[in-house]
């Protein structure tokens, strides 16, 4: 692979109850566990921050292969729900990918959205790893 950024980032403190920055301070947060799983609630979590990154790098895939594809999908959004829960081997993360494309018939979308998962990279790293479910819906 040829690499074209690389990103860098450093946890410090109690893990979710940490904190983590990148090396140029645009993320720069408090952590805190979900209340959910005994924490405060406080501060931001690894779910989130990986639910906003794979929301935001599967927006672009589907902006990549509707242009390929002569579509315009101008105000579509993705949205990614992250769940962690316990299974067999414990903890472990599912997806749901939103995809809303108000400007195309729901079949053209889910084509578009079904293409976007075959490449976008956040797609590609979790294939056979985690469940991941992709959902057109209207709003």
């Amino acid at each position: 692979m040829e690499t074209l950024y690389t990103a860098e980032a450093i946890a410090s403190g109690s893990g979710r109850d940490g904190h983590v920055r990148t090396d140029d301070a645009r993320i720069d947060l408090d952590l805190a566990a979900p209340q959910s799983m005994g924490g405060s609630g406080q501060g931001s979590n690894p779910e989130q921050l990986f639910a906003s990154g794979y929301a935001a790098c599967f927006h672009g895939a589907l902006q990549l292969v509707a242009r390929e594809d002569g579509k315009d999908v101008g105000d579509s959004s993705v949205g990614a729900k992250v769940s962690i829960g316990k299974g067999e081997d414990g903890l472990g993360l599912a997806v749901t990918l939103e995809v809303v494309v108000p400007n195309l018939p729901q079949d053209q979308a889910q084509e578009l959205a079904d293409k976007a998962h075959q490449v976008c990279p956040y797609s590609k790293a979790t294939r056979g790893n985690i469940d991941v479910e992709v959902v057109v819906t209207d709003d």
